[in-house]
């Protein structure tokens, strides 16, 4: 592994952007992470977030370590009259994308029809959600490093050297910077429950791009990530006014 790579000013501004890169692409698992552990018992939460990131992290750099094969699965599976159907990586994406919808729309309905009430915590097996985490984990990690490895040929025609040290250092410090901040973002969710529900519809769009990408249809997320924040912002003036109107005092 060529660590010069790193002693010049191009390769520290490919691992700035690199290391953003992975924090972004890191938020739909750090949102899902953080509403998934809100229903464990609070001595279990930090501890599954600690998990869930660490896991997260685990794939990621075993994911690297077989980059070849990995891009691999980009290649279709089945060929029928000339046209292609399914790669590894679509199947990965298709089955990620419909547990996502699946579970982020459970969780909505509990949330409406009010059974997430503190009688329910701690009544989820941690095991279980470890699971989980695991799974969603899997697929944000596949989406994560493949979109990763498609940016080495540019850094290799301009840096003339293995970007790969660049990449594992980017995952490494995304991750930790997750790490630091998750239960500050778990909490600012889980203890307002209108942005709770943004960002669980904000998951279930991600699990039906998912599924679009896993049928080869191209979808900007960047008009998603816009769209929450658009609805965040919004959401925010809310609950400023709410609280404008709660501390009115009218003249007489």
């Amino acid at each position: 592994m060529d660590f010069t790579v790193l002693t010049t000013g191009h390769g520290l501004l490919y691992l700035l952007l690199l290391t953003f890169l992975e924090i972004v692409l890191g938020i739909d698992n750090i949102i899902f992470i953080s509403i998934i552990t809100d229903k464990l018992h609070p001595k279990n939460q930090k501890y599954a977030r600690r998990i869930g990131l660490a896991l997260a992290l685990i794939v990621r750099l075993f994911l690297l370590t077989i980059a070849s094969w990995m891009m691999s699965l980009t290649q279709s599976l089945f060929t029928f009259k000339g046209l292609h159907f399914f790669s590894g990586h679509s199947l990965v994406l298709l089955v990620g994308g419909i547990f996502l919808v699946y579970k982020s729309g459970q969780e909505m309905l509990e949330n409406m029809r009010g059974h997430q009430g503190e009688d329910k915590k701690g009544k989820d097996n941690l095991k279980a959600v470890i699971i989980q985490i695991v799974m969603i984990d899997i697929v944000f990690s596949f989406d994560s490093i493949i979109t990763a490895i498609g940016l080495t040929t540019d850094i290799k025609k301009e840096l003339h050297a293995d970007p790969m040290i660049i990449i594992y250092l980017a995952v490494i410090i995304s991750m930790i910077i997750m790490l630091i901040f998750a239960k500050q973002v778990s909490d600012f969710i889980n203890n307002r429950p209108s942005i709770k529900m943004i960002a669980l519809g904000f998951l279930v769009m991600i699990g039906v791009v998912l599924i679009g990408e896993a049928f080869e249809l191209e979808i900007d997320k960047n008009y998603i990530y816009i769209a929450m924040i658009f609805a965040l912002v919004v959401e925010f003036m809310n609950i400023k006014m709410r609280k404008n109107h709660r501390n009115y005092t009218p003249k007489h």
